[in-house]
Formats: C-alpha cells, sequence, structure tokens
C-alpha cells in the first residue's frame, strides 16, 4: 500500500525497503526484527513461516504520527515477500536494506530470478559476505566498516588512498551529535564516482539544504514535501497526489531522486 501510494501518487524514483528472514528461507519485506510493534503478532520474524506472516494483520498496531490511532486496523495489510515487491512495480528501482544476514542468500536469489540486477541497490549487510553480491546482483551500498574508513579518509584527506567497492553511501546528516555529511564530503564522494544518499531528511529546510549541497537521493517519511520542493527547485512535473485531493508538487530525471 505504501510503496504503490509513493510511486502512484508521488512518482517515488526509488522504494527504500528492509527485508528480514522467515523461518522457511523466505525473505520478506518488514523493517523490525519482531511483528509486536505494528501486527496482531508477536516475536521474530524469524521464528514464522511465510504462511503464518500472511496470515497476520500488518497494520493492527500501526499508529498515527501522534500515536492517537491504528488507521490501517482491518485495512487488509499483509506482509509481502521481496519476489512480490519486485513483481508488483517491475519497471521501479528498488533499494534493499538486509536487517538480517541470514536473509542475504535468498535475498540474492530473489534478485536474480526477477531479473532486477539492473534496478536493484543492495544495502548494509557485512562486507566479506557482499562479494557474492558485488559479482551477481549489480550495486551494492557502502557497509558501515567501509562507511567508516571513507569518512576516517575524508577527515584525513586521503581519500586518494580509497579504492571503492561499492557503488554509494547511505548515511544520516548527523550520528552521534556530530554533523558528518557535508557539502565538502558530497564533492569528494562524487569526484570517487559515488553517489551519497542520505536518510531520513523530512523537514523543508533540511530537504533545501541537502539539495543545494549536491546529495544524489533522499529517502524521507514525506515525499509530498520533497516532491513540493524538488517541482519548485528542478521544475519537475507534478505528480497527481491523493485521489480527489488537489494536485501536489514533485520531481524530472535529472533532478536528486527520491526514495521512499
Amino acid at each position: 500500500e505504501a510503496f504503490g501510494r509513493a510511486v502512484n501518487w508521488w512518482r517515488a524514483d526509488i522504494l527504500e525497503l528492509d527485508v528480514q528472514p522467515t523461518r522457511d528461507g523466505e525473505a520478506v519485506v518488514f523493517h523490525d526484527h519482531t511483528l509486536d510493534r505494528t501486527t496482531d503478532g508477536g516475536g521474530p520474524v524469524s521464528a514464522r513461516t511465510v504462511d503464518q506472516l500472511r496470515q497476520l494483520d500488518a497494520g493492527f498496531r500501526f499508529q498515527a504520527s501522534d500515536g492517537s490511532s491504528t488507521p490501517f486496523r482491518g485495512a487488509g495489510i499483509r506482509i509481502p515477500t521481496l519476489a512480490e515487491v519486485l513483481d508488483a512495480f517491475p519497471h521501479v528501482r528498488v533499494n534493499v536494506e538486509i536487517k538480517d544476514g541470514r536473509a542475504q542468500d535468498r535475498v540474492l536469489e530473489t534478485i536474480l530470478a526477477a531479473g532486477a540486477t539492473h534496478r536493484v541497490l543492495v544495502a548494509a549487510g557485512q562486507k566479506k559476505r557482499r562479494a557474492r553480491f558485488r559479482r551477481y546482483a549489480g550495486a551494492v551500498s557502502a557497509s558501515g566498516e567501509e562507511m567508516r574508513a571513507f569518512y576516517a579518509a575524508f577527515r584525513l584527506r586521503a581519500l586518494f588512498l580509497c579504492r571503492p567497492e561499492y557503488g554509494a553511501l547511505q548515511m544520516p546528516e548527523r550520528y552521534g551529535g556530530r554533523q558528518v555529511l557535508t557539502a565538502e564530503l558530497i564533492r569528494a564522494a562524487h569526484r570517487l564516482n559515488l553517489a551519497v544518499h542520505v536518510w531520513t531528511v523530512d523537514e523543508d529546510a533540511d530537504i533545501r539544504r541537502l539539495l543545494e549541497w549536491g546529495v544524489d537521493g533522499i529517502v524521507t517519511d514525506r515525499p509530498d514535501r520533497l516532491a513540493s520542493i524538488l517541482h519548485e527547485m528542478y521544475g519537475r512535473p507534478l505528480p497527481p497526489g491523493p485521489p480527489a485531493v488537489s494536485r501536489a508538487p514533485a520531481v524530472d530525471t535529472h533532478a536528486p531522486q527520491v526514495l521512499e
């Protein structure tokens, strides 16, 4: 449901999603390691089979941003597999974050089976376990270890020593109270042919500043705001927005990408 709205209402360029393993070896799209926060189930996702997960109401405990209601309870929302999402959006690029290393093999198999290597970027996972993704499944983003190495080299003015085996840096603007993302870091990454994606950015002022700095992608929970700013700054065509609602702004292939 959320992916459909992001693509059809707001013309998101890329879907960002999280993957967990199931007890029977499938890869499902779910953010948390456990089911308690948003579903009518409980315990680890990995303790249940796909069929058992399909029986759950995935929106049962999902609360509105102010915590006042559960708007998706009883709406028929289910936990999808990665294969189902790739099949439902065959022309959309996808950023797959593997939350549990046990899902890595199944994620690779799913990407290959879907013929989606050209449109999937794999995030996270340990560096030593991602060689197969680099070889068979297209682009990967920097692991935490690689991110720290890049940042240290950047601070020491030693990026000439870097030989990145990844295609993108995916990072927050601030980490541990420190400003880690700067316009200078973005320029340095671009000199090494690395894309820079920033998460999670929802405020107008932050979005504008990051676009001015030259980021390549913004992960946001507010694609409506990002779309409006991209229309204003880059002239991207307006997306349709929600049905029966006045048109809201959004995005162009040469402007930075919207990651939902």
